[in-house]
């Protein structure tokens, strides 16, 4: 468990997804639904969630299984995945060989104030997520574990789970699209356009 991160949330999604136009992409709500959405410039293939706290593991498993031909990522947080850690035990009975999940772990719940969180005290995500039944995790803390990092998420054996940590901090200062109706068609269009349905 890293007490004292030091990595900057703004700076870690580009080295380790250099092509995220290589994904179906998922997200969580509030910092990490504005990091994805400046990582692909709120592109199509990003659906961003907002207003529905612990779904997107699960949304990106229901994908997964759905389009067992695409590569899903799911880019969720800290707070939002300790609302439904159920869902980490579903990806590893179900197996899903195209999921990677990321999680941005800043031990506080930046939505609603700054709380401090569970995982700035004892609760380690990765080593929940082991003992779910992922077998491949990884933390990631320092700059140095950039390029490690990067191969983890597409050399290792999906279903995968990475758990980056960093230091409380804003997210990316990127204005994204947070009507849930127009981000849906824009997504479910980019879909059927890849794949001719």
């Amino acid at each position: 468990m890293i007490n004292n991160p030091t990595l900057d949330r703004r700076e870690i999604l580009k080295p380790i997804i250099p092509n995220p136009e290589d994904y179906l992409i998922i997200t969580g709500l509030a910092g990490p639904a504005r990091d994805a959405a400046a990582l692909t410039d709120d592109g199509t293939n990003t659906f961003t969630m907002a207003g529905c706290m612990g779904a997107a593991v699960s949304m990106g498993l229901g994908m997964a299984l759905a389009a067992p031909d695409r590569q899903i990522l799911v880019i969720t947080g800290d707070g939002e995945l300790l609302m439904n850690l159920g869902s980490l035990a579903s990806v590893a009975t179900l197996q899903p060989a195209n999921l990677s999940i990321v999680c941005i772990d800043n031990g506080c719940h930046g939505e609603t104030g700054g709380q401090t969180g569970h995982t700035s005290h004892r609760t380690d995500l990765e080593v929940i997520a082991r003992g779910a039944g992922l077998s491949a995790t990884m933390t990631l803390s320092e700059t140095s574990q950039f390029a490690q990092a990067k191969e983890f998420l597409t050399q290792s054996v999906a279903p995968r789970f990475l758990l980056c940590r960093v230091m409380d901090g804003p997210p990316t200062a990127y204005k994204r699209n947070i009507d849930p109706a127009a981000c849906r068609l824009r997504f479910k269009a980019h879909v059927v356009s890849m794949t001719g349905a």
